[in-house]
C-alpha cells in the first residue's frame, strides 16, 4: 500500500493548486434540486391525528445534489457554468437566484414549462431551548423522461460550455438530466481532452469512457458485482470496474477509512481520512469532494494532488450541518495547519 503522507510533500504546498482556481472553469451538469428547510417549536399533539403539532418559525432554501456540487466550487474560487433543468416556477426561480447570487453562471439553466423543479422539503423542529431535528422529508420528483426537445438543448449547452472550461463534473442524482445524449456528449468532450468526472448516484455503469468516476464502496460494491470487504476487496472492485468502464481514474469515498484513489497499470494511493474522524453531517459531503477533485484537476493538479486536496475538503464539510460548502479560505487554512 503507497503511504502519501510518508513520500508527498506537505498538504501545505497545495495551497498553490489553490490558487490556480482563480482561472479555471468547470462545467457542472446534472440534477439542480431545491433544499427547502422549514423550521418550527413543537407545542402539543394534535387532537386529530397522534402526531405532533408545530408552530412555524423560519424557511431556508439551499441548492442540493448538483447545485450543491455547484456552490462548493464557486466557493473555492472556480468559474463555474451550472446545466440542468429547473421548472418554471418560484421554486426554480429562487434557486438560480441563489445560486447566481453565489458566483454560479445559470445562463445553462434550462426551464422547462410544465416540469416542477425538483425540490426536498425537510421539517426540523423541537421544544423550546432545544436543537431542532429533522421530523419529516416531502420529495417533489418531475418525471425522470426530458422531452426530447430540452435533452437536445441540454446537449448542445454541455457541448458549448465545455469548450470553454478546464473541466466538467457530472452529478447525476437520477431525475433524468444526465440521459444518454448528454453522456455521449460528456464522452465528447472527454476525447477532445477535457478532464470530465462523474459522480453518479444509481447508474455508475452508464458512465464510461471520462477521465473519473468517484463511487463509496457500496456503489462500488453495487456496480462491480463484487465484495468490497476483506482482504484485497476493494482494489479487486476497483480494478474491475475501472476496466468495465474503460475510465482513467476511480475515486472511491471510505467514511472513517479516507479515500482511495485507482488508476490503470498504477499502484493505488490510500489516503486516510483527514482530521477528527466524529463527522456532525455528511449530507453533501460526496458533492464537496467530487467538487474540489474536478477542480484540482482543472487548476492543473494532477490526479494525486487532486485527490488530497478533495480528501481535506471532505473532511472540513462533515464537521457543518446540513447541505453546506467549504470555502477557498477554510481549504487553505486548513491546509497550511496540517
Amino acid at each position: 500500500m503507497r503511504r502519501p503522507r510518508d513520500s508527498e510533500p506537505p498538504l501545505s504546498a497545495l495551497v498553490r493548486l489553490l490558487e490556480s482556481f482563480s482561472g479555471a472553469g468547470v462545467v457542472v451538469v446534472g440534477d439542480f434540486v431545491a433544499d427547502e428547510y422549514l423550521y418550527g417549536e413543537t407545542e402539543r399533539v394534535s387532537r386529530e391525528a397522534p402526531v405532533l403539532i408545530v408552530r412555524y418559525e423560519s424557511a431556508e432554501l439551499k441548492a442540493g445534489c448538483a447545485g450543491n456540487a455547484a456552490l462548493n466550487l464557486a466557493s473555492l474560487g472556480v468559474k463555474v457554468q451550472a446545466v440542468g433543468v429547473i421548472g418554471d416556477d418560484a421554486l426554480g426561480t429562487a434557486l438560480a437566484d441563489l445560486l447566481e447570487k453565489s458566483g454560479v453562471q445559470v445562463s445553462g439553466l434550462l426551464r422547462v414549462p410544465g416540469r416542477p423543479t425538483e425540490t426536498k422539503t425537510r421539517v426540523l423542529a423541537g421544544g423550546r431551548s432545544t436543537r431542532r431535528q429533522q421530523m419529516l422529508r416531502i420529495d417533489r420528483a418531475p418525471g425522470p423522461d426530458l422531452p426530447a426537445g430540452v435533452e437536445r438543448s441540454l446537449v448542445k449547452e454541455v457541448l458549448r460550455s465545455g469548450g470553454g472550461a478546464q473541466a466538467v463534473l457530472a452529478s447525476d442524482y437520477g431525475s433524468g438530466t444526465v440521459g444518454p445524449s448528454v453522456k455521449e456528449a460528456l464522452r465528447r468532450l472527454r476525447r477532445a481532452g477535457l478532464p470530465v468526472c462523474a459522480d453518479s448516484r444509481y447508474a455508475l455503469r452508464t458512465f464510461g469512457g471520462l477521465t473519473m468516476v468517484k463511487p463509496n464502496e457500496v456503489e462500488l460494491e453495487t456496480a462491480s458485482g463484487l465484495p468490497v470487504a476483506g482482504p484485497g476487496g476493494l482494489e479487486r472492485a476497483a480494478r474491475s470496474l475501472l476496466r468495465r468502464l474503460g475510465c482513467e481514474m476511480l475515486l472511491v469515498t471510505r467514511g472513517r477509512n479516507g479515500m482511495s484513489l485507482f488508476r490503470s497499470r498504477m499502484p493505488p494511493v490510500h489516503l486516510p481520512a483527514h482530521g477528527s474522524l466524529d463527522a456532525v453531517d455528511v449530507t453533501g459531503a460526496g458533492d464537496t469532494v467530487a467538487a474540489a477533485f474536478s477542480a484540482g484537476l482543472a487548476g492543473g493538479g494532477d490526479p494525486v494532488d487532486a485527490a488530497r486536496l478533495a480528501n481535506v475538503a471532505g473532511a472540513l464539510v462533515v464537521q457543518k450541518p446540513g447541505t453546506a460548502v467549504v470555502t477557498k479560505d477554510e481549504l487553505a487554512a486548513e491546509l497550511c495547519r496540517s
